[in-house]
């Protein structure tokens, strides 16, 4: 008959039998170890807290890397749609025989779009207020061609733009002065006709025909269109423009166009592209997601440091059942296997914890920013702070997995000591006092 004994948590084990390698029987004793009795609850609480610094972490940083990669698209995706991904200007007042360039430029090799445009500085009036804008002049076929004003009109219409004289106004910027379409808005600029006492301001009323919300405050509460050739007349820019905006086919890669750009424009014209322009703006916000990313992972640490303790307090709590487990067969492995399982548990379960609540938050996370505004009764993620109208969130399947990874190898590592600890303690000298 086979000898066998039973140890202090109630296992039958055969003397001198070696157990293979994750075997039910190492899963059965490491789980009943993270079940602690009442007299080892401080071990269970750690346990936990170890859980929930690891499932806090992985959501964490899913939810802000999420939301970071979201604000970098929208941004970038509400610029570009309003702005053109290159600008050529010219080194001197406008840009003459602006149709001939603009015909140079449309037959290099991905460009999409090449639309002349008149721009400047002006106050807006209404009878009821007044307020800053930025009118941009273009032929209504080139506005059509914008998206994110032509699809986005709350109000009126952009048909016959060219001949209206009217004008089309940001949403913000059409409440900020408290007027609706048909009503009178007066256009102020210091480019005026030469007197004998000086430069007088030009004044001029324009209908409003349209309203477009394009969902970037900034752009919302300040950009004014008019057709071109009245725009021409308003700013005094003769038969020129002030720039022409070009679309290509891969904005990412827009450094590859400014050469034969600037080859079809020729020796008199200057070609910005929209990472110089926004070139700053776009630094600062991969240094601060790079920043909040290391920040949060000292979360995913702290977790797998609770690990640690949880492990060596466990590993001294059981020496004399380890010892009894060695005295019956079990092997160094085994003993090491038991606290493996018990603390990769903790960890692999936090990792997946943590994986379905950041996903899940990502995916209602606008719903959840207007519920969370109602309830403390106050606006959360302000559109005149962050640009945008909405919170955005856009999850990285790459980055969504690195964190994953992550998570699981340092609640991995975090288990090698204790287990080594476990399976070099020497059953002689844990059992000499019992």
């Amino acid at each position: 008959m086979t000898e066998t004994a039973t140890d202090s948590i109630g296992f039958e084990t055969k003397k001198g039998s070696a157990t293979g390698p994750f075997t039910r029987f190492e899963w059965m004793v490491s789980l009943r170890y993270l079940r602690a009795r009442r007299k080892e609850g401080f071990i269970s609480v750690i346990a936990g807290f170890s859980f929930a610094g690891i499932m806090l972490g992985v959501a964490t940083l899913i939810i802000v890397m999420s939301v970071m990669n979201g604000f970098r698209t929208e941004l970038l995706g509400k610029i570009l749609g309003l702005n053109g991904h290159i600008m050529v200007r010219s080194l001197g007042t406008n840009v003459g025989e602006f149709d001939a360039v603009a015909e140079a430029i449309r037959k290099v090799d991905g460009v999409t779009r090449v639309a002349p445009l008149v721009e400047g500085q002006v106050m807006a009036s209404s009878i009821s207020n007044a307020a800053g804008a930025f009118v941009r002049g273009m032929r209504a076929a080139d506005i059509a061609g914008l998206g994110s004003v032509s699809q986005n009109l709350q109000a009126g219409t952009l048909a016959d733009f060219d001949t209206s004289g009217g004008v089309a106004l940001g949403s913000r910027l059409a409440s900020a002065l408290r007027v609706n379409i048909g009503d009178q808005v007066t256009l102020l600029s210091p480019r005026g006709a030469v007197t004998p006492f000086g430069t007088a301001p030009r004044v001029r009323s324009y209908p409003v025909q349209a309203i477009f919300e394009i969902g970037m405050s900034e752009y919302d509460s300040s950009v004014m269109f008019m057709g071109l050739e009245e725009a021409q007349k308003y700013f005094r820019a003769g038969n020129g423009v002030s720039a022409l905006e070009i679309m290509v086919d891969d904005p990412d890669q827009v450094n590859e166009y400014v050469v034969p750009v600037a080859q079809a424009a020729g020796p008199l014209l200057r070609v910005w592209t929209w990472q110089q322009t926004n070139q700053s703006f776009f630094n600062a916000l991969q240094v601060e997601r790079n920043v909040m990313f290391l920040i949060l992972t000292l979360i995913l640490l702290v977790a797998a440091l609770n690990i640690i303790s949880g492990l060596i307090m466990l590993v001294k709590d059981k020496g004399r059942d380890i010892a009894v487990l060695r005295t019956m067969g079990a092997s160094r492995g085994a003993v090491m296997r038991i606290f493996f399982i018990a603390g990769a548990s903790i960890g692999v379960l936090g990792t997946l914890a943590g994986f379905v609540i950041g996903t899940a938050f990502c995916a209602n996370i606008e719903t959840l920013r207007q519920g969370l505004s109602a309830l403390v009764g106050t606006e959360l993620f302000s559109p005149e702070v962050y640009f945008l109208s909405r919170m955005p969130a856009e999850m990285d399947p790459s980055e969504v997995a690195s964190v994953v990874i992550m998570s699981l190898v340092l609640s991995f590592g975090a288990t090698l000591y204790p287990a080594w600890r476990a399976a070099s303690l020497d059953p002689v000298e844990a059992l000499r006092y019992e």
